[in-house]
C-alpha cells in the first residue's frame, strides 16, 4: 500500500506548509459525490487520527484515512500548472471511469 508524490507535488506541499507555519503534511481522502461516485479531498493535516495511515515521500508526509485508502491505494499525486490554472492531479490505478468534467471517479 502506498501513496506517492511527484517532485512538483512535494515542492508545493513543502512551500505551503512553510507559509502556514505549521502542519504535519498533506491529507488525502475521498468523499461520495459527483456524477461518478467519488471525489478527492485534499487538505493540510494538522493532526493524526487513530484510523490514519501515514506515508512519506520526498520528505513529505501524506496522511490517508483507512477507508479512503482502499479507493486510492497506489495513487501518485502530481501538481500541474497550466496557464493561470494550477491544481493537484491524481494518477489512481484503481479508477475505472471518470465523469466528463473530471471532478469525480468510479472504482
Amino acid at each position: 500500500m502506498s501513496i506517492s508524490l511527484t517532485a512538483a507535488a512535494a515542492d508545493r506541499v513543502r512551500t505551503f506548509l512553510v507559509r502556514r507555519g505549521h502542519g504535519l503534511g498533506l491529507r488525502l481522502g475521498v468523499k461520495k459525490t459527483g456524477c461518478s461516485g467519488f471525489a478527492y479531498v485534499v487538505n493540510y493535516a494538522d493532526d493524526l487520527g487513530k484510523e490514519d495511515i501515514v506515508f512519506e515521500d520526498q520528505g513529505v508526509k501524506v496522511i490517508v484515512d483507512k477507508d479512503s485508502l482502499d479507493l486510492i491505494d497506489g495513487t501518485q499525486v502530481d501538481f500541474v500548472k497550466q496557464g493561470l490554472n494550477e491544481a493537484f492531479r491524481f494518477r489512481n490505478p484503481n479508477v475505472k471511469g471518470e465523469c466528463g468534467c473530471g471532478e469525480s471517479f468510479t472504482v
